[in-house]
């Protein structure tokens, strides 16, 4: 209960506005500004208490307690380990960031583009820090996670060994901004081991709360070359990398010094006039901080001798640093993957430089419930979570033949990487898209249902369900309203997602969900209506004082149930029973009279009619999906979280629910809408409740 709890709190906290790019989250509650200031009216140094100066921090596995490679570590602060150490000295740059002993290349490559939009730039790494004035060992640094902006505080202990840092560090030594980076993003995902290995595209995210996209380079569109210009122009993050066929290749050099498997930032685009004509250049950018490209237009290359004396002032480095030009001809053919990462409007301040419009949901599967699967899987596809676009104008790009309306999907799953810890890893991910039929059209409290996904095929999907933390992908489709269905590859995965579209026009963007609502036929029954077989029979059950309490239905009902081969049933428990008689009881007495008893076992044959028909195969007991139609059948709309509810509630081990679950569920059910409903004078939906008001509904 604590958790939904939680997660109400949660969603309250949003619709305030927390989380935006204005107002983030302080991570672990930590807040920066309220530790600083103990620390300084203390006299004392911070201590990072929730992300500790010792081997946890590090990792699990290669980074763990028993590793080699944790051997001589110690961790100190900057001012331990540089005379003069600056956080940010005048201004960030590429060559701040050079990769230590830790596979986060992919990280560090995001950093260094990062560096080419110093607004982006500021939102992640807050200026007004140092360490000089005000300095407390204490420092702050802004992510985007899954849909919300978090602030992350981290003490300036740094892992080193022999006196150097043994992970990210500047090119001078004593810059500092970028290891205190890494470590907070690395306590923001559970240790450092935790960022080894990755897609550039996720820090790029992280970073500016951006969607991004990947291009293969064999299969380069004829206008890649004026969508890269166009992409560093609008602020975006590029980063590429080259293709392995082995893990012998993995970081192997090749004889022209370029890196396999290894994550470069794009830095820069641009066409210079030759002896011969034009050539396109693309700038590229090494984390490593060194190992160059040495083919054409490379540092010393003789192509620079061909071009003007301004072009080559304006674009030439002679320097070892890592970041260096070729030709955009050598570049599509040494390396393989080109992704982009497209800002949000929030993050782009320039009013000149067109937006996308974005517009963003978070959700869950559950097993059981709404982790349905792909369309692999017919009979629980329907039950994933559902999302409707609606896209009205075309596109206006004069450049574009292909006429309607663009579009980026993408869905995020939530969390992985910080889960590794517990041997978990990420789940292979997709989602399909689907025409909205006329009948549907415009409506929004609907959940559409196995039959319709039957009939009708996809109008787009993923290019892939893959195990990767976001799958995104471009679409262009004609104006209409279609529907978004993102899944796991298999069933009865639990995660979290978020699932995000960024059009070129305004595109309204909803969840499709039913409503929750309450339809049960009232059972009405005079005493008159009581045949005299039944009034004999409750004489024999009800004993000397005519009324029968739970103890009594309880022991009645699984003599009932024991004689029934079509159900299985462990038997009624009492906390079942008791719910019955709360339901009907009239007179607060706790027990059930001659009326009120005839009342509960017409409900309980209805019940019985309604498991029997939705237990399709027949083996005495329904499946979650099958219970999720019954409850329809009863009289419940319900939408995606209360399924989740039920079956959290109701269902054993292997998502079974048996009959005394299954009637349990719809008797409390029906006392909870009816005791809203009598709470709920004026018809506004919503109650108001003392401490003990609630104890007593809560206690039913």
């Amino acid at each position: 209960m604590s958790g939904i709890a939680s997660k109400l709190q949660h969603d309250r906290e949003k619709a305030q506005g927390i989380g935006s790019n204005s107002h983030a989250v302080k991570y672990l509650g930590q807040d920066y500004e309220v530790l600083r200031r103990q620390c300084l009216e203390s006299g004392r140094l911070f201590k990072d208490d929730t992300f500790e100066a010792g081997v946890s921090s590090l990792g699990f596995k290669e980074l763990g307690p028993s590793s080699f490679k944790v051997r001589g570590v110690t961790w100190k602060r900057p001012t331990e380990l540089s005379r003069n150490p600056q956080f940010i000295l005048e201004d960030a740059t590429r060559t701040d960031i050079c990769q230590g002993a830790l596979g986060d290349c992919w990280l560090l490559a995001a950093i260094a583009s990062l560096t080419l939009n110093k607004q982006v730039l500021s939102r992640v790494v807050p200026s007004d820090q140092s360490f000089e004035q005000g300095y407390a060992g204490i420092f702050h640094f802004e992510f985007w996670q899954f849909g919300e902006w978090v602030d992350v505080v981290v003490d300036d202990r740094l892992p080193t060994r022999d006196g150097e840092l043994l992970f990210v560090h500047s090119a001078t030594g004593s810059e500092f901004w970028s290891a205190l980076l890494e470590k907070a993003y690395a306590k923001l995902n559970g240790c450092y081991e935790a960022l080894s290995g990755g897609t550039t595209t996720e820090g790029f995210e992280d970073f500016t709360g951006g969607i991004a996209e990947a291009h293969d380079l064999k299969q380069a569109r004829p206008e890649l070359f004026k969508i890269i210009k166009k992409a560093l122009n609008r602020g975006s993050l590029l980063g590429c990398s080259i293709d392995i066929t082995s893990s012998a290749d993995s970081e192997a050099i090749t004889s022209q010094k370029l890196v396999k498997g290894h994550a470069y930032s794009l830095t820069g685009a641009d066409e210079v006039r030759t002896r011969g004509g034009s050539e396109k250049l693309i700038r590229i950018r090494n984390p490593w901080g060194q190992v160059e490209w040495t083919g054409a237009w490379s540092d010393r290359s003789s192509e620079w001798d061909s071009v003007s004396d301004e072009d080559r002032d304006r674009l030439k480095n002679a320097s070892e640093d890592g970041e260096f030009w070729m030709s955009f001809s050598d570049w599509l053919h040494h390396y393989s993957r080109l992704e982009i990462c497209n800002l949000t409007p929030d993050a782009l301040s320039d009013d000149e430089v067109e937006k996308w419009s974005l517009s963003k949901f978070e959700g869950s599967w559950r097993k059981g419930s709404t982790a349905g699967g792909c369309r692999n899987f017919p009979n629980s596809f329907w039950q994933n979570p559902q999302f409707v676009i609606k896209l009205d104008e075309e596109d206006d790009d004069p450049d574009d033949n292909e006429v309607g309306c663009t579009f980026i999907v993408g869905l995020i799953q939530k969390n992985r990487r910080k889960m590794r810890k517990m041997g978990q890893d990420m789940h292979t991910i997709g989602f399909a898209i689907y025409e909205v039929p006329d009948e549907y059209v415009g409506r929004r409290q609907v959940h559409l249902n196995r039959d319709f996904f039957l009939r009708n095929a996809s109008k787009a999907r993923s290019e892939t369900f893959i195990n990767l933390r976001e799958v995104s992908n471009r679409f262009c489709l004609p104006p209409g309203e279609y529907l978004v269905l993102p899944s796991t590859f298999e069933p009865n995965k639990n995660g979290d997602f978020a699932v995000r579209i960024f059009s070129e026009k305004h595109a309204d963007f909803q969840e499709l969900d039913d409503p929750v609502d309450c339809h049960v036929e009232e059972v009405h029954v005079d005493e008159d209506d009581v045949d005299d077989r039944f009034r004999n029979l409750f004489g024999q059950l009800a004993g000397h004082d005519c009324e029968i309490s739970a103890f009594e239905l309880q022991r009645i009902l699984n003599k009932v149930v024991a004689k029934r081969s079509d159900i299985k049933t462990s038997g009624f428990s009492l906390a079942t029973c008791r719910n019955m008689v709360n339901l009907l009881d009239k007179d607060g007495s706790g027990k059930l009279g001659l009326v009120e008893f005839k009342i509960l076992w017409t409900k309980i044959q209805k019940y019985l009619d309604y498991y029997r028909e939705r237990d399709a195969d027949k083996t005495g007991c329904m499946s979650s999906a099958e219970m999720r139609m019954a409850v329809e059948d009863a009289g419940f709309s319900l939408n995606n979280p209360m399924h989740q509810v039920l079956v959290a509630r109701y269902s054993d081990t292997n998502l079974s629910i048996d009959f005394d679950n299954f009637v349990c569920c719809l008797v409390r059910l029906e006392s909870l809408f009816k005791t809203f409903k009598t709470l709920d004078k004026d018809d506004s939906e919503t109650v108001e409740l003392t401490l003990f008001e609630w104890l007593n509904v809560a206690m039913l």
